[in-house]
């Protein structure tokens, strides 16, 4: 399809064939197409129609797997759960959007600390539709931080937050002394990869701020990943 010899309907009809699939490494590639299917669409009047494909296609593995961790799972299933509620919440599926907004306001109140695995996948989906508080209480969270791990994990994800003013808000953040000169490829990139506003605000960013982040990374691998995103 990318070479323009297929549909890309074909393609979405494949992938609908998937929905009973339970490998891990199969919906990883799934999720992968169609999100760069997405980022396509975005400047596009299908976006939402795309959202609406992925929540249809994710939403019954994700029911079948739950959001805990049930006896005799692998390693794997533990990923695929963060993948789907990663996915779902991302494009909008209401129950995993309540789930995740329950869970994580648990989690900052130190009620029901999230499991490692879950992390990402709340934090993303609060994010992306999200408002400056949610922001403000990520930055906290990255703050209060004391593994190093933790601080990347919030960093790559910071992007997903929606509105113009609080994406500039991220990029500023990306190159202050919160994080280290090596993370901050991360934070911009999460921004580009987040929506097309943040694409174009961290295109705009890397320029205005080209001199500053080409004197840091005196043109090594990090400059040259920066670019890519």
């Amino acid at each position: 399809a990318r070479a323009g010899i297929i549909s890309t309907v074909e393609v979405l009809k494949v992938m609908e064939a998937f929905v009973n699939e339970p490998n891990y490494t199969v919906w990883s590639d799934l999720s992968c197409n169609l999100g760069i299917l997405a980022t396509l669409l975005s400047h596009t009047d299908f976006y939402e129609d795309i959202q609406v494909f992925v929540r249809d296609v994710f939403s019954p593995i994700g029911e079948r797997l739950g959001w805990d961790p049930k006896p005799g799972e692998g390693h794997l299933d533990a990923l695929l759960r963060g993948l789907v509620l990663g996915k779902l919440g991302k494009a909008g599926h209401k129950a995993t959007l309540e789930e995740a907004r329950r869970r994580f306001k648990e989690h900052v109140e130190g009620k029901h600390i999230l499991s490692a695995d879950l992390r990402s996948p709340v934090y993303v989906t609060v994010l992306k539709h999200g408002d400056s508080s949610t922001l403000d209480t990520m930055l906290k969270l990255h703050k209060q931080a004391d593994m190093q791990e933790e601080k990347n994990r919030i960093e790559r994800v910071l992007g997903a937050i929606s509105q113009p003013e609080l994406i500039q808000k991220v990029l500023t953040f990306a190159l202050s002394e919160e994080v280290r000169p090596q993370d901050t490829v991360s934070v911009i990139g999460g921004v580009a990869g987040g929506s097309k506003q943040g694409r174009k605000a961290a295109w705009k960013f890397v320029r205005d701020n080209w001199e500053e982040l080409y004197n840091r990374y005196q043109g090594g691998f990090l400059i040259s990943r920066l670019i890519k995103v």
